[in-house]
């Protein structure tokens, strides 16, 4: 590892530990100000002195937890939405221990707000620090200061999307010495690089041989450089597994998701919490949406039509009507078709159903297509477990019927109201990129990435969608 990356993981020790301090410093002033007390008076005494006291002993056991939490570890380098989610995690821990300690002693602390506010601000200031560090290590690694010297072996697609990756985002902190394209004689070729620059890391892709990637590992430890190779579809595969004894014999179990036992209750509910509270706070902006498709065309307000959920079950799943009215059945129609632009033209195996320009869409609908608010009933199917909050995308049975053996998989758990597809460029993916990550989603499901995509969601909807 690069002393840069060490310099950072230490520093944030120390940063977060003077977080903490400020956050309940914030806290304590906030209270006691006078704009707090015209609202509550401070009836309690804590002294300033006693309560730094207490704040010190704190932030040295928040500090514990965050290293327990894995907010300090040198291996992973993190994303964005990673360190908020362990942030948020950690300091949430804490408190419980804050809570846990006072119920012990039989004691009340003299201000919940206190303890409260100094909870958010704990996580507000913390990540604010670590946002900042973060800033100025790519800043860093942009102008060429602390990068990986990499070397990057193979010569397939993926292997120059790598490339490709790597070059235009230069604050990634990754250098590539050498792509070489043919592992013939590797071992002569990485020894000539290695005698003009130094090399951190070697990447191995394409299809891996077990001769050659036994020889580049043996190379990396002899020569002190971290060695990462691409697996293969089996070798990713086989990421979620169980070994099973029997008599004995050991048995591996395939997983298809991680998404099984108590962490299916929890994403329920998750579900249910989530989509009652956003079906209080958006009622409003429902009721001038069907007031709106009512006044703007003639037909219903909803529009319901079976999609096909979880394990192959069709639902009713409905919406905001943004059509004028028996549109769906226009599709059959030969003289609509000729009409409109079919975008399944993007690839003749595409089984999605797609028109660009579409005639059939109303004045309103134009406008709550365009920013999803025709999907706000939506929460209703949550609700009642025939969706969930993240989850691949639903489809109807028509599209379901023409899917491939491999397609299937997206069947494994419930659709979601949004997804990784969603976020990832909405309704103008070709369908199989729309697979592969929806795919990805189910096979590497975790709270983080739903808590991911639903906080990257309300972006992703304001960008334009080529299929209305």
């Amino acid at each position: 590892m690069k002393k840069i990356d060490l310099l950072f993981t230490a520093i944030l020790v120390p940063l977060d530990f003077i977080m903490i301090i400020l956050a309940g410093l914030s806290a304590y002033f906030i209270r006691f100000s006078s704009f707090s007390q015209k609202i509550r008076p401070v009836i309690f005494y804590l002294p300033f002195k006693n309560f730094l006291f207490i704040l010190f002993w704190v932030a040295i056991s928040w500090i514990i937890i965050f290293a327990l939490s894995g907010l300090y570890s040198t291996k992973n380098r993190h994303k964005f939405i990673d360190d908020f989610y362990k942030i948020f995690t950690a300091c949430s821990s804490g408190i419980i221990l804050i809570f846990v300690i006072i119920f012990m002693r039989r004691e009340l602390f003299d201000s919940r707000f206190i303890v409260l506010m100094g909870w958010f601000l704990s996580i507000l200031f913390v990540f604010l620090g670590r946002l900042t560090i973060r800033i100025i290590k790519k800043k860093l690694f942009y102008k060429g200061i602390g990068v990986n010297n990499l070397i990057i072996i193979g010569n397939d697609k993926i292997t120059k999307n790598i490339v490709d990756f790597f070059r235009k985002n230069k604050n990634f902190g990754y250098k590539i010495l050498e792509w070489i394209k043919d592992d013939n004689d590797i071992e002569k070729k990485l020894l000539k690089i290695k005698k003009k620059h130094h090399i951190d890391e070697i990447l191995y892709s394409g299809n891996i041989k077990k001769e050659k990637s036994i020889e580049l590992i043996n190379f990396s430890w002899e020569h002190h450089i971290d060695y990462k190779y691409i697996p293969n579809i089996f070798e990713t595969q086989t990421i979620n597994i169980n070994v099973l004894d029997l008599g004995g014999i050991p048995i591996i179990e395939l997983n298809k998701t991680p998404l099984d036992g108590w962490k299916k209750i929890i994403k329920r509910i998750i579900d249910i919490i989530g989509s009652l509270i956003a079906i209080i706070i958006f009622s409003p902006i429902m009721l001038l949406i069907a007031l709106a498709i009512k006044l703007d065309s003639e037909g219903p307000i909803f529009f319901g039509y079976q999609r096909i959920g979880q394990h192959g079950k069709p639902f009713f799943y409905f919406k905001f009507r943004s059509m004028i009215k028996n549109a769906h059945q226009m599709r059959y129609d030969e003289n609509f078709r000729k009409k409109v632009q079919d975008l399944r033209g993007w690839n003749k195996e595409n089984p999605m159903i797609k028109y660009k320009n579409d005639p059939r869409i109303t004045r309103v609908g134009k406008f709550i297509r365009r920013t999803s608010l025709d999907e706000l009933p939506e929460f209703f199917n949550v609700l009642i477990g025939k969706m969930s909050l993240v989850g691949p995308r639903p489809h109807e049975p028509e599209e379901v019927a023409k899917y491939k053996k491999e397609y299937k998989k997206l069947l494994t758990i419930k659709p979601g109201i949004t997804g990784l597809s969603q976020i990832s460029g909405r309704s103008d993916l070709i369908f199989q990129k729309e697979v592969r990550l929806d795919i990805y989603y189910i096979e590497n499901w975790s709270l983080k990435l739903d808590l991911y995509i639903l906080l990257k969601t309300p972006f992703a909807i304001f960008k334009k969608r080529e299929a209305e």
